[in-house]
């Protein structure tokens, strides 16, 4: 079963800056763009940092309020460094969290909820930029075509997995709700159908009311064999 990565919902050559961007060119570019971050680049085409909206806001805020309550990891120093702020250098995240393209969708919103960020920075093996994916991206997975979440059900759950005739399962999907309705083979697969299913991208629930030709659970008695 393929479940959609990265690469199929990131946004590819997103704009990006160098660390020399003066400032206000990174406010007129989010403003323009209606972007959240920018990527900021070595001459080499390498991540060197992120800068987001919220750094922007914390200079405007450091500049009109240098003493005022901010967060404990920024130092005296560091909060005039950021007031005084010129170019995307003096002001960017130099961490920026990554994902590589193969990652699965929900691989990176687990990250992203790891590391509590709102953009995740698409890299290669030599930290090459390819796009980026932020939260709305993440949240297409759930746009699928409930036609396309059916089929995928029918012929990876049903068939590929599970082995069983699809012909006697019904599948109905509605706004990605699945429904299952019908007889499956062998008991053992009733503890399997559910968790696949929900396993499909795209599925909100899943509800079944399926029955079992055979039980296969339960062993055969052993007749009493003879001592000898």
């Amino acid at each position: 079963m393929r479940h959609y990565q990265v690469r199929d919902v990131m946004t590819a050559d997103p704009v990006t800056v160098t660390p020399a961007t003066p400032i206000k060119d990174l406010a007129d570019i989010l403003v323009r763009q209606r972007a959240g971050a920018l990527p900021v680049l070595t001459r080499q085409g390498q991540v060197a940092g992120l800068v987001t909206e919220a750094d922007l806001l914390r200079k405007e805020e450091l500049q009109t309020d240098p003493d005022g309550q901010h967060p404990r990891h920024l130092t005296y120093r560091s909060r005039q460094a950021i007031a005084t702020a010129e170019t995307a250098r003096e002001i960017m995240s130099t961490h920026p969290a990554t994902v590589r393209a193969g990652a699965t969708v929900a691989e990176a919103a687990r990250l992203m909820d790891r590391q509590q960020v709102t953009c995740l920075l698409v890299v290669d093996e030599n930290r090459k930029l390819l796009g980026m994916v932020s939260p709305r991206d993440l949240l297409r997975v759930f746009l699928r075509p409930d036609e396309q979440i059916r089929a995928e059900i029918v012929s990876e759950v049903l068939t590929s997995y599970l082995g069983t005739n699809p012909a006697l399962v019904h599948v109905d999907v509605t706004d990605g709700v699945v429904r299952l309705a019908g007889e499956l083979e062998r008991k053992s697969m009733l503890s399997l159908i559910l968790p696949l299913t929900r396993a499909v991208d795209g599925v909100i629930d899943v509800e079944g009311q399926l029955s079992y030709a055979i039980d296969d659970t339960r062993w055969p008695a052993v007749p009493d064999l003879p001592d000898y």
